[in-house]
């Protein structure tokens, strides 16, 4: 994990990697848990047996479920020691680039795009989240996501 000591000490970095996450496993049992929380039960996510026959193989995590890891992947790739709260601002420019399979592994690499200052020492970033899938060539997502960060 990087660390850095204050939110200013990210504005030099634009353009540059600040972290990447630990790996993470992807289970059936938590593809089952997104479904239901999301009311979204297409076979190729829930019905192993179907899925088995269907253009992956395999059943597959929910493009939305690769996404909402964003949280998890920035708790193990960089901190800010002064950040007291960090808010979720939104997203830029999603995309969900190859299928994650159940069973495979994932991890969050950023990239800063972005850094204004918002005042009282705070600072609203734009960080490239891609999300690589263990043993493919493509990434499963990229996203550009907006947060904004205050000591």
């Amino acid at each position: 994990m990087k660390s850095f000591d204050k939110i200013a000490d990210l504005q030099p970095l634009v353009g540059e990697s600040i972290g990447t996450s630990e790996w993470l496993a992807i289970d059936q049992a938590r593809v089952n848990l997104f479904a239901d929380a999301t009311g979204d039960h297409q076979w190729i996510h829930v019905d192993v047996e179907r899925a088995k026959s269907g253009p992956f193989g395999a059943t597959i995590a929910h493009g939305f479920l690769t996404l909402s890891l964003l949280p998890a992947f920035l708790a193990t790739a960089f901190e800010v020691k002064e950040t007291k709260s960090g808010l979720n601002y939104g997203l830029d420019k999603v995309r969900f680039v190859a299928p994650v399979k159940v069973g495979a592994r994932v991890r969050g690499h950023f990239r800063l795009l972005a850094w204004d200052a918002i005042g009282h020492g705070g600072a609203q970033v734009k960080v490239e989240m891609t999300v690589e899938c263990e043993g493919s060539d493509k990434p499963a997502c990229v996203a550009e996501s907006i947060m904004r960060l205050f000591p």
